[in-house]
């Protein structure tokens, strides 16, 4: 497992990631709002009035959707999604966005150092030194017996193959 800073980078990573992937799906499927007073800004379709569909129907009988529909397809974008499945793909997007953020909160609050101070910090560094030296020297030792250990045994093997 990754250490906890490489988490946190990875983690600000996705939120970033899920912000853009957001604000984009915001942009390409947003419905169009009417404001009273106001003249509506949804693109308008300018179909020929022989186009028709497969069964026959012209464009202008099938509505605002189809008109809408086939501008969006010319322009490549996607047309409006109706309000209700919009607003609950911009909850779901939300709520991945807090969930996000949880998860670097609780990254950040369980990273060394936090609630405590610099001079208590470096005691600790200090510590864990010292600690440090007395492990490399025992691990020092350890290899100095090791050698003598393989040094004694492959004088046995010697002497076995002797006395055959």
């Amino acid at each position: 497992m990754a250490d906890k800073l490489t988490q946190l980078q990875d983690c600000l990573d996705d939120l970033l990631t899920q912000m853009y992937a957001s604000i984009s799906y915001i942009r390409q499927h947003h419905p169009y709002g009417e404001i009273p007073g106001q003249p509506s800004q949804a693109p308008q379709a300018h179909e020929p009035a022989a186009a028709s569909n497969e069964n026959g129907e012209s464009a202008q009988t099938n509505g605002v959707a189809t008109s809408q529909q086939q501008l969006s397809e010319r322009e490549g974008t996607p047309p409006p999604e109706e309000t209700q499945a919009f607003n609950a793909a911009l909850h779901e997007m939300a709520r991945d966005l807090v969930i996000k953020e949880q998860q670097i909160e609780y990254l950040i609050n369980s990273l060394p150092g936090l609630g405590s101070s610099g001079a208590d910090q470096e005691k600790r560094m200090r510590e864990l030194e010292v600690e440090l030296r007395e492990v490399e020297a025992e691990r020092a030792k350890a290899e100095v017996e090791r050698e003598a250990l393989v040094e004694g045994l492959g004088k046995v093997i010697v002497g076995v193959q002797r006395v055959r």
